[in-house]
């Protein structure tokens, strides 16, 4: 299960509604999604935006990086 929280005082960039933001973590992958009009913002890790070595259409499809110790 997923644990959905919800950022206080923030405000949806498409509807402008406040304090209905709710953001979470899956897969490395951050979400924020409005609660009201499901307005979704995905951020990928910094690793992933950081590599020279992909494209900027791979980076968006990119779930993480393994990397070895």
């Amino acid at each position: 299960m997923i644990k959905k929280r919800f950022i206080a005082g923030a405000v949806c960039p498409n509807c402008q509604a406040q304090d209905t933001l709710r953001w979470w973590r899956q897969h490395d992958i951050e979400h924020i999604e409005c609660a009201l009009c499901h307005h979704l913002d995905t951020r990928l890790p910094q690793s992933v935006k950081e590599s020279e070595q992909l494209s900027s259409t791979t980076k968006q499809q990119v779930i993480g990086i393994f990397k070895p110790d």
